[in-house]
């Protein structure tokens, strides 16, 4: 929940010209709900793609005071759906259980899924982190087909490591995103586990970029607060 909607614009026009040449990876930007429409305008024809912070789990319009489809931030022109962040989770009650009908709502409707898992640090401290994560995969996933599949990614956010300064090593975000990936591979198959991008989100900065992208099964980065400034997030998406 940052920037009004000038600040929002005034962001999103900065990083336009600082990633035009980022033709290694896709960027894809989550303002606001109240700021969507207008971002998607200004940044039509550009390389950076818009996605809503979050979406409603009926894909039908009806009594739901306060929620937003997925056809809604389509028709505004986003093309991504972040589901499942941590801090809707944490804060507002997020189940397993809406996490999937968000994501079939978000793919009901031709959009991509950015879906989001990861444990608390009392979960890793008591070794139950890839039990955690896994059920969180095994439900948000449920029911996909294949073709579905092509329009999932995968966000690990360590829940522990997100606004407080902690990163987990390198280390062990390739060690879960290789459980992620191999948990893919048993309820998906080989060749889906493979193509799916699985992001790291969790105090990713300019300067643990690299070492983090690095890793064999880490393919992108779900920034938080280095997003927030132009400079800083182009500096994370031209890392090479």
């Amino acid at each position: 929940m940052y920037k009004l909607l000038a600040e929002a614009v005034e962001t999103a026009l900065a990083l336009k010209p600082l990633v035009a040449n980022a033709n290694h990876c896709e960027v894809v930007i989550a303002p606001v709900f109240t700021a969507l429409k207008t971002i998607c305008d200004r940044l039509e024809g550009s390389n950076i793609q818009v996605a809503a912070q979050d979406c409603a789990t009926e894909q039908k319009h009806g009594a739901q005071t306060g929620e937003v489809s997925a056809d809604m931030i389509k028709d505004v022109g986003a093309s991504h759906i972040i589901i499942g962040h941590s801090e809707r989770r944490q804060f507002y009650g997020e189940a397993n259980e809406s996490v999937n009908k968000k994501t079939n709502a978000c793919l009901a409707f031709g959009l991509t899924a950015i879906v989001c898992v990861g444990e608390m640090l009392d979960e890793r401290e008591a070794g139950n982190a890839e039990n955690i994560v896994k059920t969180q995969l095994v439900s948000a996933l449920d029911g996909l087909t294949v073709s579905d599949m092509e329009r999932i990614i995968i966000a690990y956010e360590p829940v522990w490591a997100i606004g407080t300064g902690k990163t987990a090593t390198p280390e062990q975000a390739q060690e879960m995103h290789a459980f992620i990936r191999q948990t893919l591979a048993e309820t998906q198959g080989r060749e889906i586990a493979e193509a799916v991008r699985i992001l790291y989100g969790g105090s990713v900065k300019p300067d643990n970029i690299k070492i983090l992208m690095a890793q064999a099964d880490v393919d992108g980065a779900l920034v938080g607060g280095a997003s927030l400034e132009a400079a800083s997030f182009a500096q994370i998406v031209n890392y090479k």
